[in-house]
């Protein structure tokens, strides 16, 4: 397995994930989508490969300045490992990875929202350090 930069070629298999993760119809936005990332300087998008180049998982990361605290915080905005690749590791390096940038770019926490809906999620944020935080609150626009 071999962790890299996400590319726009990698687009059809970002969509596939997603697609397992519960979010169909990708295809037609996500390569437009993908280059926003890659073009953002506080955004981060990282793929993990097997030998044969397929992918196999991904993680999406933003970081944020704070005013209140020292450290900056990072978010996982969207974090799949393919079905057939669950359980061998797979998810355990990619959030090792974007915790090493996290720590690297001064960040003193790494977030992530998680529906109630995903129990096998949890226990794996569980089993890399993740806690309970308070309350999440969105608005639609």
């Amino acid at each position: 397995m071999r962790l890299r930069p996400a590319i726009l070629e990698d687009s059809p298999a970002l969509a596939d994930l997603l697609a397992q993760l519960g979010y169909p119809g990708t295809e037609p936005f996500l390569h437009e989508r993908i280059a926003q990332l890659l073009r953002h300087p506080d955004a981060w998008l990282r793929v993990a490969e097997d030998g044969e180049g397929r992918l196999l998982g991904f993680i999406g990361l933003h970081f944020m300045a704070q005013l209140a605290l020292p450290g900056d915080f990072c978010r996982i905005t969207y974090f799949c490992v393919s079905d057939a690749a669950r359980s061998a590791g797979v998810g355990r390096e990619l959030e090792a990875a974007a915790e090493a940038e996290a720590r690297a770019r001064g960040c003193d926490r790494i977030e992530v929202h998680c529906h109630e809906r995903r129990a096998d999620a949890h226990r794996f944020y569980y089993r890399q350090g993740y806690e309970e935080s308070p309350k999440y609150l969105m608005k639609r626009l």
